[in-house]
């Protein structure tokens, strides 16, 4: 039983930290995905003037 709580604590850890980091950066990709399609539309508007 002392063994399992040991590997918990030792791979818990990393694991919670990777899926925090992945939730945070998968907001600012989405944010970033928008501004470059906004982008694409606004230079495309242009190029038909």
């Amino acid at each position: 039983m002392n063994e399992v709580l040991t590997q918990i604590g030792n791979f818990g850890f990393p694991i919670i930290l990777s899926m925090y980091l992945l939730i945070r950066i998968e907001g600012k990709i989405e944010t970033l995905a928008g501004t470059i399609t906004h982008l694409s539309n606004v230079l495309e508007s242009n190029r038909e003037r």
